[in-house]
């Protein structure tokens, strides 16, 4: 069989000289074989061949910087691609991740660079951009796409002298050590589904980087309070299910400022009156079930005097009625 391939190789026969001398079982899995490999990768492409009027040029694979950071954001598949058309020409990176959680915190991650979130795909595009509808129908070709509502947890970060692009989502012990490495993961205790927003903000003495965890209930986040505040350094407040901290303020003063701005809002949903019977509809709905009674009664009686006469009216034609008309009497006084 060696031989036989190494001829085949020789002589130039190619994939299709190969596959003549191999079994019929294999012949099929390395006719097959390509084809399925090649659907694989036509697949798990990001771009389409055309984005508008754009045509792409070429496109491949983006290498991963970290890994760690990005499995913990759940990331998928990243793809660089080149459009080109005669109105110009345009180079877009696109990264996918599981979820859009997963994409919000890489969009952070990436700093102050212009990016696109939409679902649980991120785009960074350099040298022009299409037309929002020539993106909004390549959104349409997107594959794995997956949307759900984002966490409420950035909108609590305070704005006030937060240093712009600073902004780093943490969803697990990898993002907590290269963004708030000052907490240990023991602390933040991601087994209970803790999630936090960490940014840094411009004070007079400096750069102070604070952080928000967010947990379950209220209790938890008590509970985790108190072991924030073991850690040296550590200024904490707890609002609510939250916990912001930050460790080793430069400036105690701006520390306690930021932290009073951490507020925890309750939304309370009100079940809005839409309205229902009232007095006066209740009075008519009873009138319109008491006219209705007295019509089926009135047409009972109707029904009945009417048959009534018209049996008068035959006996006095002379018609007599069936034998099962006429009444029985039993003389039973004497008995």
């Amino acid at each position: 069989m060696l031989r036989s391939l190494r001829r085949t190789g020789k002589a130039g026969g190619g994939r299709f000289g190969l596959t003549k001398r191999l079994p019929a079982s294999l012949r099929l899995v390395a006719l097959i074989l390509p084809v399925m490999v090649g659907a694989g990768f036509a697949e798990a492409a990001i771009f389409t061949d055309q984005i508008g009027p754009y045509h792409k040029t070429s496109a491949k694979p983006v290498p991963v910087a970290d890994p760690a950071l990005y499995q913990e954001y759940g990331f998928q598949e990243a793809e660089q691609a080149d459009f080109a058309a005669p109105a110009g020409r345009f180079h877009v990176t696109g990264w996918r991740f599981s979820d859009s959680t997963g994409a919000m915190a890489f969009q952070q991650f990436l700093g102050n660079k212009t990016t696109i979130t939409h679902g649980n795909y991120v785009f960074q595009f350099t040298g022009g951009e299409p037309a929002q509808d020539d993106l909004e129908a390549f959104y349409l070709d997107l594959p794995k796409f997956e949307t759900s509502p984002l966490p409420v947890l950035p909108t609590y970060l305070p704005r006030q002298s937060l240093i712009s692009g600073s902004e780093r989502y943490i969803l697990g012990p990898v993002s907590l050590e290269r963004f708030f490495p000052l907490v240990s993961p023991s602390v933040a205790a991601f087994h209970l589904g803790t999630e936090a927003q960490a940014g840094q903000f411009d004070t007079p003495k400096g750069p102070l980087n604070l952080a928000i965890f967010n947990y379950p209930t209220p209790a938890i986040a008590m509970e985790r309070y108190k072991e924030f505040q073991k850690i040296p350094g550590a200024l904490a407040k707890r609002a609510g299910p939250m916990v912001a901290v930050t460790i080793q303020p430069p400036d105690a003063d701006a520390a306690e400022r930021l932290l009073a701005q951490v507020r925890y809002n309750v939304n309370l949903t009100w079940n809005e009156y839409l309205g229902g019977p009232t007095v006066r509809d209740s009075a008519k709905m009873i009138m319109v079930i008491v006219a209705l009674a007295g019509i089926i009664i009135a047409l009972c009686l109707a029904a009945g005097v009417g048959f009534g006469a018209f049996r008068i009216i035959l006996r006095k034609m002379g018609w007599q009625g069936p034998e099962a008309d006429k009444m029985i009497v039993l003389d039973l006084g004497d008995k």
